[in-house]
């Protein structure tokens, strides 16, 4: 199965500094808060999280220009954060300024 696509909006509420791999790709992880009221089993709920990602190369550059507060729309695809890590993080393929 190749299905793994994830749209998430929120706030960010922490962004680490730019840093660089060895194979000198830019890197930011950063988190965001989500707050929203969806419908489950035909009842109003009030949903709120905390997610961490992860952006690449111009995706990164833009991500570490950002600051506390700013309003994102997120695309991108889950996986664990480390080999051994069963914790997962977005890995940002798009963002939008909202």
């Amino acid at each position: 199965m190749n299905c793994n696509q994830t749209v998430i909006c929120g706030t960010i509420i922490q962004v680490d500094g730019l840093r660089y791999t060895p194979a000198g790709v830019a890197v930011t992880e950063f988190k965001i808060s989500h707050v929203s009221r969806q419908i489950e089993a035909g009842k109003l709920r009030q949903i709120e999280c905390e997610i961490s990602a992860i952006a690449l190369s111009r995706l990164a550059e833009t991500v570490a220009g950002m600051t506390t507060g700013d309003k994102v729309k997120l695309t991108g695809f889950l996986a664990k954060k480390s080999r051994m890590s069963l914790q997962l993080v977005l890995h940002v393929s798009n963002v939008d300024i909202i």
